[in-house]
């Protein structure tokens, strides 16, 4: 394979697999641990 595919490919998989754990930390298991700083705040 070319050199500049490999690289494309690699650099696509890192976006793609970063995405992901995004959404995972946004929307799965870890979320129950975030707060929110609005609730929080109290007027």
């Amino acid at each position: 394979m070319q050199t500049a595919t490999l690289v494309a490919i690699s650099i696509s998989g890192l976006l793609v697999s970063f995405t992901g754990y995004a959404f995972y930390i946004a929307f799965g298991q870890p979320s129950k641990n975030l707060i929110d700083p609005f609730e929080e705040h109290g007027d």
